[in-house]
């Protein structure tokens, strides 16, 4: 890829020093802002991209931290220097001194205003998308491989509990409910064998989720294709054709019910389905490119997998989302809650947020098998892969429930997670032969790998999730101070501190996905004040892309917040049909790849994808037409066809009326 140099990374950096300079003028002034700027050119001439990239985020790491625990820690190793007769770094030291005192230690009210600056310019360009190293594979690969074998323990331990629940319900279930002294003997015996005191909390878990899911039915889904790539790289409208499906799965999921528009596909097409396989074929790791610090690792489930696990995880989805139990704590569609959450952890600093290290590889097998009830656990197993396949052609066995991948990932480590501090969080008596627990855990969000607990609590929160085979993420928890982050939101002192990231990289060709992006970041600098970086960002887009819209426009294409007259479309006309003006814009359109299947398949993808009614209601339509007609029926997506596709990553620029 090309760059355009006259929209070069310092020059952006450098505008928005401008931009504090304006708004910290007593403190930022003239002369401290060119020596900075002069600052960040020579380190980016002499190190590269590495300083914007890597060293002043390592810095707004340090600041977070010292945030969190009232003090800068070492920072010698960023070669910064520090301001003479003080700990605190020469480099934008101005604004620390808002923050800090000379010996490092937080202000008794430091300067909000400063930290929300500070974080923008040192976070900026914290997740640019550039090249990474071959090494850097490497080492993810080489990280995911070691994280199954540091399964191992906690699998050893989990066993061992497991054991002990067991045997502490069977010399239960021998005892009448009136003899006290039998009971305290088994708890002691049990005390002995559990010394930490953790089943507890495991039958604590273990009954709120099968309350949770008594009343869920696994077989009431609707399967349906995930929009990512599969192991078994059949193309899109491929995916609708069956070759092969695993008979692990058809032993829950049968094929006619599930991997077919009807039963009459079946009678009409028996002979070709009788040549389907019936192999259990593993995933695929792939590596998809994140940021300059190394790539993603993402598992491709095989197509049939994908197919239940999408119903499936959509299924449990709605359930929990719904459901008095979790409704409340635990979130999937939306991350409100969990900022919301952080802003007012912020505030009084009385919540913590806890953020968990390679979560979804975390969570075993064997955890699931001892949290989760017996009426769900066959069918989750059912559609998970238990191996795959690294990219040196290494077949590798998972001790974890589901890689990053699975559609089933996202949902059962937050329930799992959710469990194991709802439990934790909350006073339970392991004698008892029934255990109360409250309907509402307050205190407690779940939003995946983010979590939200009482600061109070926090430090239990930790050992316990380690405890189970999870790890926290210690530079991104917060859990003292009053700074917090959770879903894409920083907050200190109640105020929002998100910086604006730029990922992707400028082109100096015109790119829909380039266009799309900076359209959207400068807008972003525009509502923060950041104008002069804005002007700078909307100049470079109007040399390279021509005209661009105003959002006071109302077009529905990317605008800018702010154009000058001269920068405005020139082509206009009157829609005499819409009745309205109308100018020629550059607008983001994905091409539409057109195939036809064979009709039974088609029909398949029309159920699953079009329309949204569940399977067993469609016989009760077919006996019932007028409730068509009294509109009792979701009807199908406006502009869906069961014979239309359109491939990611292949969007483009193109004029239109808009």
């Amino acid at each position: 890829m090309a760059f355009n140099k006259s929209l070069d990374e310092v020059s952006i950096i450098n505008a928005m020093l401008a931009d504090v300079s304006k708004t910290f003028g007593v403190a930022f002034g003239h002369a401290d802002l060119l020596r900075t700027q002069e600052k960040v050119r020579n380190r980016t001439d002499s190190e590269g991209l590495s300083f914007l990239t890597k060293t002043l985020p390592a810095l707004g790491k340090a600041l977070d931290r010292a945030l969190c625990v009232g003090h800068l820690g070492d920072l010698s190793p960023l070669r910064l220097g520090t301001v003479e007769g003080s700990q605190l770094p020469r480099f934008l030291g101005e604004l620390f001194a808002l923050v800090f005192d000379a010996t490092g230690r937080l202000l008794p009210e430091p300067n909000v205003n400063s930290v929300g600056a500070l974080r923008d310019i040192l976070y900026c360009f914290y997740k640019y998308e550039l090249s990474y190293a071959a090494e850097d594979e490497q080492a993810v690969i080489s990280k995911f491989v070691r994280t199954e074998e540091e399964l191992l323990t906690s699998d050893e331990w989990l066993d061992n509990l497991a054991d002990s629940l067991q045997y502490y319900e069977e010399q239960l279930a021998k005892l009448p409910t009136y003899s006290v002294p039998d009971r305290l003997e088994v708890f002691e015996q049990v005390e002995m064998l559990d010394p930490k005191g953790y089943l507890p909390v495991v039958r604590a878990a273990r009954s709120k989720l099968y309350r949770l899911f008594a009343s869920f039915d696994p077989l009431n889904i609707r399967p349906r294709h995930g929009p990512g790539a599969v192991a078994t790289r059949e193309k899109l409208w491929s995916k609708f054709v069956w070759t092969n499906v695993s008979s692990g799965i058809t032993d829950y999921y049968p094929f006619d019910s599930y991997f077919q528009a009807s039963v009459g596909a079946c009678c009409d097409r028996y002979k070709q389905y009788a040549n389907v396989s019936s192999a259990s074929r593993p995933a695929k790791v792939i590596l998809v490119p994140k940021d300059s610090r190394g790539p993603r690792l993402i598992s491709c489930e095989p197509v049939d997998y994908q197919w239940i696990q999408q119903g499936l995880g959509r299924a449990i989805v709605e359930h929990v989302e719904a459901h008095p139990l979790t409704k409340w704590c635990v979130h999937f569609t939306d991350q409100r809650p969990n900022q919301l959450g952080a802003l007012l952890g912020s505030l009084k600093g009385n919540y913590a947020t806890l953020d968990l290290a390679e979560a979804s590889d975390r969570v075993s097998l064997k955890l699931v098998r001892l949290l989760f009830p017996k009426n769900i656990i066959g069918y989750l197993e059912a559609c998970r892969t238990s191996a795959t396949v690294l990219p040196d052609g290494r077949i590798q066995q998972l001790r974890k429930f589901a890689p990053m991948g699975s559609a089933l990932c996202f949902p059962i480590m937050a329930l799992t997670i959710w469990s194991l501090l709802s439990s934790l969080l909350e006073p339970v008596q392991l004698m008892g032969s029934e255990l109360v627990c409250e309907d509402n855990d307050p205190g407690l969000l779940v939003y995946g790998d983010d979590v939200i607990v009482h600061t109070a609590r926090a430090g239990d929160a930790i050992r316990t999730l380690e405890r189970f085979g999870l790890k926290v993420n210690a530079d991104k928890s917060c859990t003292s101070g009053f700074f917090r982050e959770s879903c894409g939101c920083d907050a200190y002192k109640g105020e929002e501190v998100t910086p604006v990231r730029f990922r992707t990289v400028w082109s100096s060709t015109q790119s829909a996905d380039v266009f799309s992006s900076w359209v959207a970041y400068a807008n972003a600098l525009y509502e923060k004040r950041y104008y002069e970086a804005y002007s700078v960002i909307a100049a470079a887009l109007f040399r390279t892309y021509g005209t661009i819209p105003s959002k006071d426009m109302g077009l529905t294409c990317p605008s800018l917040a702010d154009v000058p007259r001269e920068w405005l479309p020139r082509k206009v006309r009157t829609n005499h049909d819409l009745q309205k003006r109308q100018w020629k814009v550059l607008d983001v359109v994905t091409p539409t790849i057109k195939h036809n299947l064979h009709g039974w398949d088609m029909l398949l993808r029309y159920f699953t994808e079009c329309e949204d009614i569940s399977p067993e209601r469609l016989i009760e339509r077919r006996m019932n037409p007028v409730l068509d007609y009294q509109n009792q029926w979701v009807q199908p997506s406006v502009g869906r066809s069961v014979s239309s596709y359109r491939p990611r990553d292949a969007s483009m620029l193109v004029p239109r009326w808009r």
